[in-house]
């Protein structure tokens, strides 16, 4: 499940997915910047606890892409006590 932690001035909604766990027992949270454009959407994905880009398809600037590391960085516990608590309604 995903949950939408905010949306920005520009219309990028910041989004976070619950705890997902891999086959080799990894456990991650995928958080997703997406903005709306006139061909569909500006994506970039993060994972959690890497801090890794491993989706970044669209036009957000080198400017904007450090702005949302640091956003992840700052809120990394956060987001995994929303994803383990199942979304903002119950953290």
């Amino acid at each position: 499940m995903m949950h939408t932690i905010c949306k920005y001035a520009d219309n990028t909604e910041l989004v976070i997915s619950d705890i997902i766990k891999r086959e080799n027992g990894e456990e991650i949270i995928k958080v997703v910047f997406e903005r709306p454009t006139e061909n569909g959407f500006d994506t970039l994905i993060f994972e959690l606890p890497s801090y890794k880009i491993v989706e970044n398809d669209g036009n957000y600037t080198d400017e904007e892409i450090e702005i949302f590391k640091k956003v992840v960085e700052q809120g990394a516990a956060h987001f995994y006590e929303i994803a383990s608590e199942g979304g903002l309604e119950s953290a």
